[in-house]
């Protein structure tokens, strides 16, 4: 069985394809299963954030499941294929371990170190699993970037500071304005990436933050958080109009916020700048409302230069991420070899333990003198001779360094305790050497 990935990320695809391509906006439990009912994905999970869209499939023919995977999404998203396929990404097996745990790590991430996406993959799998998408690969291999982003968390300081997607956007807006104290804030969401935002502005001493949701608790639950104020949805075009600072995060699948929206919020001669930052993919604020005089539109991918000085203020921490990355990685192929020996091993138990129990049965008259304890004594000294006997040679099949290795040894076994011997079923009764 193999693994596949196959996706798109901001390093690949601008944010105009990506939005394309997105999940999260839709009813993820249902595209994942619909994936996994796909002939060559044994198991799958589909990874969708605003910077990525990635499916990863347990395959035992990756070609096939690679045509499939861009079958899927062009017909799910209704895209036609040859417009994202050159910005496709793919790893297989260990590569695409290395680009989980990386991703998991915060190491992939545009700001890197940032603590959401962790979060982000864990739901994933949580709904692959409930779906009942996932196998026992796809399950070690999820569980194990799990253990990897807590380690990186907590052996590194690669996410210490502010390294989320909202700091970068309080960072953008600082150079904007210079100072925010007593900016008016609006923030359109009430999601995890806007309400660390909302955190951050507040920390920098904004003046109110105006708070607006779809769903009017969560607006208000993330107004109480940040000292806001919460209001209704219908209310969103007045506030832009009183708004500074305008930080959106809805996660609707199409614009909440067109052109003339905005035109006619802010007026034909606004004194001041409005400052939007669109942290969702799919965008919410209309590419051409950037056009305006005296607004300033910026989206994720306007994100990057903040990435870099990022990267050079993290570099030793980084190394030290990528490390533990390679152990984890390490250790995952590891699992994955040994699980071809499994049959092996099992099989190789059977008979020594079938061939124990063959003898003792024929030695049952001469044993007959013993008493019930003596019987079950020798039964038990049998027994642990032939663990002992097999404790090196299943440790050691399990811990070949390469799959080739591995391959050829489980095939000596095979062939020289006739394993796979169509009678091996039925244990030959041990004949003693005749002199």
């Amino acid at each position: 069985m193999h693994l596949f990935l196959l996706g798109v990320s901001h390093r690949t695809a601008p944010v105009e394809l990506r939005e394309r391509l997105d999940f999260s906006s839709r009813d993820l439990g249902t595209a994942v299963q619909a994936l996994a009912a796909r002939p060559a994905a044994t198991e799958a999970v589909l990874l969708s954030t605003c910077n990525r869209s990635e499916v990863y499939v347990a395959s035992e023919d990756p070609l096939q499941a690679r045509a499939e995977i861009v079958e899927f999404l062009a017909s799910y998203h209704g895209v036609e294929a040859d417009a994202f396929v050159p910005h496709l990404f793919e790893r297989s097996d260990g590569d695409a371990t290395r680009h989980l745990f990386r991703v998991a790590a915060g190491l992939d991430s545009m700001i890197v170190g940032e603590p959401q996406i962790l979060g982000q993959v864990k739901d994933a799998f949580q709904v692959a699993t409930d779906r009942q998408c996932v196998g026992p690969l796809l399950t070690r291999l999820f569980q194990s970037s799990f253990g990897v982003g807590k380690r990186v968390r907590t052996e590194t300081a690669l996410g210490e500071g502010a390294v989320s997607m909202g700091f970068a956007a309080v960072e953008l807006a600082r150079k904007i304005f210079g100072r925010l104290e007593g900016r008016s804030v609006l923030v359109v969401g009430a999601g995890e990436i806007t309400t660390l935002a909302a955190q951050h502005l507040r920390t920098h001493g904004v003046g109110e933050i105006v708070v607006t949701s779809r769903t009017g608790s969560s607006a208000e639950t993330l107004a109480a958080k940040v000292a806001g104020r919460a209001i209704g949805w219908d209310q969103l075009a007045g506030a832009v109009a009183g708004a500074d600072i305008m930080v959106s995060g809805t996660g609707a699948p199409r614009p909440i916020l067109t052109h003339a929206d905005v035109e006619a919020a802010v007026g034909g001669h606004r004194s001041r700048p409005l400052f939007i930052i669109d942290l969702a993919v799919p965008r919410d604020v209309e590419p051409f409302v950037g056009s305006l005089e005296q607004v300033f539109l910026y989206n994720v991918d306007d994100l990057q230069s903040l990435v870099h000085e990022n990267v050079s203020r993290r570099g030793a921490e980084i190394d030290r991420a990528e490390f533990i990355v390679g152990e984890e990685v390490t250790r995952f192929g590891a699992w994955r070899r040994s699980r071809g020996a499994v049959p092996t091993v099992v099989a190789l138990r059977r008979r020594f333990e079938a061939i124990r129990q063959s003898e003792f049965e024929r030695l049952g008259v001469k044993l007959s003198g013993l008493s019930a304890a003596d019987r079950e004594r020798v039964d038990e000294v049998t027994r642990l001779i032939v663990e002992k006997l097999l404790v090196e040679p299943t440790e050691q099949l399990k811990a070949l360094p390469d799959e080739e290795t591995q391959a050829a040894y489980t095939e000596a076994v095979n062939r020289l305790f006739g394993l796979r011997d169509e009678s091996s079923d039925v244990v030959r009764p041990f004949k003693e050497p005749t002199t």
